[in-house]
């Protein structure tokens, strides 16, 4: 009787909700639709915010950005409304009962974000345009909340990391296919490599810049001996889909990322000591500042363009004189500058940049895609970006979180309680650096897309070295 009576319940459910959905299309309203998603996203947020994490890290690479929405501002959907209601799920949760691991709380990289999600909201209120900056800012708590302090109770466990990975690379390789099967009808022209992405990511640098990152965490689950089989299999396919999309990108600053990660790689193995890499960084410096003026008049003499010829797009990347894209990226570099100079501490305000730097713009630095509306992109760096909306304390904030991150992953890979738990260190910190080597010519954090995987790999790091790390007493035992 109990069968009948939940089989007879749920057809008059599906029959009431046919019937509903009619009448709504009739009436024009498409959102009904919705429903049968909004409940379950519902259901699984009292019942199992674990499974949500990963539903909305899933859906991220296949997000499309909706810039002009009934609601009177732009967000990606379905992705941006399912991260923002768990981000109210776990602040609920943390008042209700507090489960955080207070190691973690403590942690030097959890107070450097403190401090600088409490930077963000103080130039919030001082900025130009508040209403943008609070926007801004509580998009990156909604971020840091959900894939920073949320993911490491979640990174307790090892294959959890696994999981995070996996569950943003499955439909990520969706669109990677998509990607070359669309370059491939342009026939794989350079020009076609700018938007064979869309609508899933905005450009080829946004798109590249998560290729890079994934490629060494693919690599490490191919050579680490704690993965399956399977896991191993899997991340070759992946691995092979990322390095065939990093280079029909087209993209120099991932390819410059991804030589970055692997010089960085060369210190991790031989364990190249920290003095020696201060002398190298400081004799690397001084040489720079005695030949500045012969590289300038190198920089400006030099002529290549970006086409498909690797080559020679590698040599454009120093053409600041007619590349269009390296030029109005120094527009946007100078405009940043002078921002800064104008507000050196608190600012203009986060995420204010794409709508005040027009006027700071020179006639003389301006290019055929430079414009005044404030509808392409912001300042192309992830230093001068938060330089000129947010002050020194901006910037010195993002370093420091850098530097942090850095000297974090290296204890990890040090003194990890194993193979397992160094070389997944290893494979994060690497994915990293390529993403700080390419935030000096573009910057992504504003989006999910970039900011889910960025947080995310921290929190990893930070939760290695707090739960699968020896302790410091140990350590300076065997030392």
């Amino acid at each position: 009787m109990i069968t009948t009576l939940s089989r007879n319940i749920y057809y008059s459910i599906v029959a009431t909700f046919m019937a509903l959905s009619a009448v709504a299309i009739a009436l024009g309203y498409w959102y009904f639709l919705l429903l049968p998603a909004v409940v379950l996203i519902a259901v699984l947020g009292i019942f199992r915010l674990d499974i949500l994490f990963y539903l909305s890290v899933a859906i991220i690479p296949l997000s499309i950005n909706l810039s002009e929405t009934d609601f009177g501002f732009g967000f990606s959907m379905p992705s941006e409304p399912i991260i923002f209601g768990l981000m109210l799920l776990i602040v609920i949760k943390l008042l209700l009962h507090n489960t955080m691991d207070k190691r973690f709380i403590k942690h030097p990289v959890s107070i450097i974000i403190i401090f600088y999600l409490g930077w963000m909201f103080l130039t919030s209120a001082t900025s130009h345009l508040p209403i943008v900056s609070f926007k801004y800012t509580l998009a990156r708590f909604t971020f840091i909340m959900v894939f920073f302090y949320f993911a490491s109770e979640l990174f307790f466990k090892l294959k959890n990391i696994t999981k995070f990975v996996a569950a943003y690379l499955i439909l990520f390789c969706v669109v990677i296919i998509y990607t070359t099967l669309n370059h491939a009808a342009a026939h794989f022209t350079e020009k076609a490599a700018h938007n064979s992405m869309t609508p899933f990511y905005n450009d080829h640098t946004a798109y590249a810049v998560l290729v890079a990152m994934f490629i060494p965490v693919c690599i490490v689950m191919i050579i680490g001996k704690g993965f399956s089989i399977i896991s191993r299999q899997w991340s070759f396919v992946a691995l092979v889909l990322l390095i065939t999309a990093l280079l029909l990108s087209y993209t120099r600053a991932a390819w410059v990322g991804i030589a970055a990660a692997i010089a960085c790689s060369l210190i991790f193995i031989f364990r190249i000591s920290t003095q020696l890499i201060s002398i190298s960084a400081i004799v690397a410096a001084l040489f720079l500042l005695v030949n500045v003026n012969t590289i300038i008049l190198n920089f400006e003499t030099n002529r290549e363009q970006s086409s498909t010829d690797v080559g020679a797009h590698l040599q454009s990347i120093t053409n600041i004189k007619t590349d269009p894209s390296n030029v109005e990226r120094i527009n946007r570099w100078s405009c940043a500058w002078r921002m800064f100079l104008k507000r050196p501490i608190t600012g203009w305000g986060p995420g204010t940049y794409q709508f005040v730097y027009g006027p700071f713009q020179l006639q003389k630095e301006k290019t055929v895609i430079s414009t005044l509306a404030g509808n392409r992109g912001n300042a192309h760096s992830e230093y001068l970006g938060p330089l000129s909306e947010q002050g020194v304390p901006g910037t010195l904030l993002f370093v420091l979180l850098a530097l942090a991150t850095l000297i974090t992953a290296s204890r990890v890979f040090i003194y990890g309680n194993n193979g397992n738990v160094k070389i997944i260190a290893a494979g994060l910190i690497l994915g990293l650096i390529t993403y700080w080597v390419h935030g000096f010519l573009n910057n992504f954090l504003d989006t999910e897309k970039a900011a889910v995987p960025f947080f995310g790999f921290i929190a990893a790091i930070v939760s290695l070295d707090v739960f699968h790390t020896k302790p410091k007493n140990e350590v300076v035992t065997q030392l």
